[in-house]
């Protein structure tokens, strides 16, 4: 009977194989497992094509007569390499009028930069380095993106070569405003942390394609980080390679937003309730040429109903610069109809509404 009992214990004893719990494929362990192969595997894809951009920048304003402070600043942000011939991406704020500019590759070397065109209207930019042997990041699609899916942000926050943070995409088709006053469409909302000195590195997916080009966090946020969509950058890019700017046609008004009297819709059997009020013409602009006075009030734009001052702004494109165009106003309660010619935009600063991410 011992000896039976001495069998069957030694039979139900563990191997010394099968003492070592194994993680069920269902386990966090192996969850979190397969969540750090995706990011090193990215990581490690994409990493060689982030670059450090160092400027340096003319002191403006007052300060530019004060002895107090250099007759130059410097700054620093990030880019990533997107062709084998040395163009790079990185945001506009951090090499707008810029008098030099020094890139410095993931592998050391450090390599004078030439700006090649920037947009404030997009916050986007393209510069360009001469240099063997480098290494082009995969562009991605963003219209394919998710809400939830895994992004990652790489830069160089604070100086601090190639940081890595992961989040997921928060949000799409978020619309940001940049300093020039212009609105982006389709901006890519994610919880993966920002820092000054981030802005222009990638936003890339667990394959390791770029999806994003980090521009934005609003500082008094947790998780509120901001990238323009890789197609944006897609588009923007191109044309500044070929002829180094984006052209937009402008009107030269300020307005805001307003809403309009029931009584003034339903009389006009206007499509919409509100429109952008004009508070200010520049001299010799196209709105000042076509007639256009303080206090008019815009509802269409070329068949186009124009209910806020971004309706307006994104019907303002490059195609409509020298064209002829019917601008619907409401003129002291009466509905008119004013032939303007749209000109070629001049990048205007406005007041900053958010806290970019570079410095």
């Amino acid at each position: 009977m011992g000896r039976v009992l001495q069998f069957v214990l030694n039979e139900d004893l563990p191997t010394e194989d099968t003492r070592r719990p194994q993680p069920s494929p269902h386990s966090d362990d192996a969850l979190l497992d397969a969540y750090s192969q995706a990011v090193i595997h990215a990581v490690e894809k994409v990493s060689p094509s982030v670059v450090n951009i160092e400027v340096r920048k003319q002191t403006r304003g007052t300060r530019a007569h004060d002895p107090r402070f250099p007759p130059e600043m410097r700054g620093n942000g990030s880019g990533f390499i997107f062709t084998p011939d040395g163009f790079i991406l990185t945001n506009s704020h951090v090499v707008h009028q810029v008098t030099s500019l020094e890139v410095t590759l993931a592998d050391g070397r450090r390599l004078p930069g030439e700006k090649v065109g920037d947009d404030p209207d997009t916050d986007l930019a393209v510069i360009r380095v001469n240099a063997p042997n480098l290494a082009p990041a995969s562009l991605g699609d963003s219209r394919a993106l998710r809400v939830g899916q895994l992004a990652i942000a790489l830069g160089n926050p604070y100086g601090f070569q190639c940081t890595v943070t992961t989040g997921v995409v928060s949000a799409l088709g978020r619309s940001l405003r940049t300093q020039a006053g212009r609105l982006i469409d389709n901006i890519i909302q994610t919880d993966a942390a920002l820092n000054p000195g981030n802005s222009g590195g990638p936003l890339v997916t667990s394959r390791g394609t770029v999806i994003g080009v980090n521009t934005a966090v609003i500082l008094p946020a947790q998780g509120l980080c901001f990238a323009v969509a890789i197609d944006t950058a897609k588009f923007v890019a191109g044309l500044l390679i070929k002829e180094g700017k984006v052209r937009r046609s402008y009107l030269g008004i300020g307005g805001q937003t307003v809403p309009l009297p029931r009584r003034l819709v339903r009389f006009h059997n206007l499509p919409t309730e509100s429109g952008v009020l004009i508070v200010s013409i520049e001299d010799q602009s196209p709105a000042q040429k076509a007639g256009l006075h303080e206090g008019d009030v815009i509802v269409a734009y070329d068949s186009h109903q124009v209910a806020t001052i971004d309706d307006l702004l994104r019907l303002l494109t490059d195609e409509r610069v020298g064209v002829r165009a019917n601008l619907t106003i409401i003129r002291s309660g009466e509905k008119r109809d004013v032939e303007i010619v749209p000109q070629e935009s001049r990048s205007r600063t406005n007041k900053k509404a958010i806290s970019q991410a570079g410095r």
